[in-house]
């Protein structure tokens, strides 16, 4: 499957939004830098998976706390409280993308140097309990 131009855009803005994320934590919560990685995250991921598959992503019933936690997270960033922002936005996202921690790290078990990693004996519990894949007993 090919991505679209808009497809490709958004996945760029996506990256962009973490970056930004990223460097706003590690430049001691700028609020600024954290603000505007919000605004490229939401846009990138509305352009790659379209309007209407966002919304409804959003607002799924079972998903109320973490989207309400998400964007809470984000409105408190934009009210000058980037860190407890962070905290709140964080937890919204583990809410909301959660149940996709178990393909990345299948995906990121099949790749050559870091699925060696992520298959050592120590590390392997631990992104066995992240994922939540239960061992057969």
């Amino acid at each position: 499957m090919w991505l679209s131009d808009t497809q490709k855009i958004g996945v760029g803005l996506t990256a962009f939004g973490l970056f930004f994320m990223l460097m706003g934590v590690m430049m001691f919560f700028d609020g600024g830098l954290l603000a505007i990685g919000n605004i490229l995250f939401l846009a990138g991921l509305t352009l790659v998976i379209g309007t209407q598959k966002t919304i409804f992503f959003f607002g799924r019933r079972q998903k109320i706390r973490g989207t309400m936690c998400f964007f809470g997270g984000i409105f408190l960033v934009f009210i000058k409280w980037p860190v407890l922002g962070v905290i709140v936005e964080f937890f919204g996202f583990i809410n909301l993308f959660g149940d996709f921690f178990p393909v990345i790290i299948g995906f990121l078990r099949r790749l050559p140097v870091i699925g060696n990693i992520l298959s050592a004996p120590g590390i392997s519990k631990i992104v066995d309990r992240i994922s939540g894949q239960r061992l057969p007993v």
